[in-house]
């Protein structure tokens, strides 16, 4: 059934289901099946831009658009940089031009989080771009942003040189982004395999190194052969603590390949990525706010900053999908290892997940969100009478339902698959606001892969089957987890059914 008006609401374990209009009755859902690994299409990369750490002060204009968080409220369909409003609005305008990506920012008051119900809370976003922060980050703030790349979000991080404290008060962008590496809660013993350099460099050219296989200096937005430094600053790289730092653009005098002088640096953490960028003089394309004093590095003749900054985006957004646990240094991923040989010896066919239609009426062996599992007629079961229903509120929301099982080595086939309906309020045919996560965790609550990302733009009139390949987890004991979140107005119901992983 599709009722776009729905909203659900939870008093304990039970749900109140409330139409905005007349009630729709449905006889049944239309089933609508594709084989294989078919499902529908992938919401878009969503990326939030941090102007929460001081990026205006002084001459500073770090951002897309003054229109906060949703850019698109100043202009929907922006067509030059001046159509947003901020410095590096001309970053914003051409993401967003390509339809496939959603765009946000963190307005200033706020804080970085990680696992809340905030709208703008990173466990929302497959990237976060910190452009030149002049705010120290609090502890937690730290551990938010640890945890998101840990968990396989991609993190872009722009410094610029030492002595740049725009608004006075201390701290400047490369002693804030070091101190984030060496003073957080999740890991302090270099986690990157990068430093922030304490320089002051006036001008120069740094050059590309040759990768032809590289997709942030040969994406799908360019070539990118150097970059410029107006005041900036370099990293020095520790491939010790770090094999996958790796230094793509270098300035002048340096090493290319080496561990010192680099200028733009990649490297991987846990499940997510990195970059860092050493000047803000590069992502600044000369319009912004009344009064401010601005320079088009964006688009200076002597490098190519435009295809740098959005290949790296685009590859720090994993494509849509969350980087494994590790990744080569071109940025391919590199499958999660099994701990055990798939080589089929012995296995005996069988389903593996407990309660898989939820017709027990309670969630156990998942763990779920209070009232997840529900049989209410508003969102009716695929079969039989009970399903997982996950947001709906039309609120600000995180629902999570997830489920341990243990894969057995020796089989030749490892599917997952789960029946899935999706109803919305939003009337948005281009802009995905609410999103299911479908991922793999291991035991210690570390994102291996995300499966799929599903939106509101996935509103279906039944029930679509979606089947996933796991044996790349073999003779591992894995979580299966599906986290459906919200945004602050108009609801998006994914309901879950008809659940299975089978092994052949």
């Amino acid at each position: 059934m599709t009722d776009s008006a729905l909203l659900k609401t939870r008093f304990g374990a039970a749900f109140v289901a409330v139409s905005a209009s007349a009630a729709m009755v449905c006889a049944g859902a239309l089933v609508v099946a594709s084989g294989g690994h078919a499902h529908a299409a992938t919401a878009k990369h969503r990326v939030l831009f941090d102007d929460s750490k001081a990026e205006t002060a002084g001459n500073a204009d770090w951002i897309i658009s003054t229109a906060m968080p949703d850019p698109t409220r100043q202009n929907p369909a922006p067509v030059s940089e001046t159509d947003w409003t901020g410095a590096i609005s001309s970053w914003g305008v051409a993401l967003q031009k390509t339809g496939d990506y959603q765009l946000d920012t963190l307005p200033p008051g706020s804080g970085i989080t990680y696992g809340t119900s905030a709208a703008t809370d990173l466990q929302n976003f497959d990237e976060f771009v910190l452009p030149e922060p002049n705010i120290v980050l609090s502890a937690a703030e730290k551990t938010a942003l640890m945890k998101f790349v840990q968990n396989g979000g991609g993190l872009f991080l722009i410094s610029d040189h030492t002595g740049s404290d725009r608004n006075n008060d201390g701290w400047d962008s490369p002693a804030i982004i070091n101190d984030l590496m060496t003073n957080n809660s999740v890991d302090s013993t270099d986690p990157f395999g990068f430093s922030v350099d304490l320089k002051n460099i006036v001008s120069d050219t740094p050059r590309a190194i040759s990768d032809p296989s590289n997709p942030v200096l040969n994406g799908s937005f360019g070539t990118v052969t150097g970059s410029v430094i107006y005041n900036g600053t370099t990293e020095t790289l520790h491939p010790a603590d770090n094999p996958n730092v790796k230094g793509l653009l270098y300035a002048t005098g340096s090493t290319a390949g080496g561990t010192t002088g680099a200028f733009f640096t990649t490297s991987t953490f846990g499940a997510g990525r990195v970059a860092i960028w050493g000047d803000s003089s590069t992502i600044d394309d000369g319009t912004g706010e009344s009064g401010k004093s601005l320079f088009d590095g964006w688009n200076d003749p002597k490098g190519t900053d435009a295809q740098l900054a959005l290949n790296a985006t685009a590859w720090l957004a994993g494509g849509g999908t969350t980087p494994p646990s590790s990744s080569s240094s071109s940025g391919t991923p590199t499958p999660p290892p099994s701990s055990t040989s798939t080589t089929p010896s012995s296995c005996t066919s069988a389903q593996l997940l407990g309660n898989a239609g939820f017709e027990s009426g309670t969630a156990a062996p998942w763990t779920a969100s209070s009232g997840v599992v529900s049989d209410a007629t508003d969102e009716p079961a695929r079969t039989g009478s009970w399903d997982a229903w996950l947001d709906g509120t039309g609120a600000a929301h995180t629902d999570t339902l997830a489920q341990t099982v243990s894969l057995p080595a020796g089989c030749s086939g490892y599917s997952f698959g789960f029946w899935l309906h999706t109803d919305t309020a939003e009337t948005s045919t281009t802009k995905a606001y609410d999103t299911l996560k479908v991922q793999v965790l291991n035991g210690s609550g570390t994102v291996l892969a995300t499966l799929a990302t599903f939106s509101n733009l996935n509103a279906s009139s039944g029930y679509v089957q979606h089947t996933y390949d796991l044996s790349a987890y073999a003779g591992q004991s894995v979580t299966l987890k599906f986290t459906g979140t919200e945004d602050y107005v108009d609801q998006t119901s994914f309901v879950v059914d008809d659940t299975s992983v089978s092994v052949s």
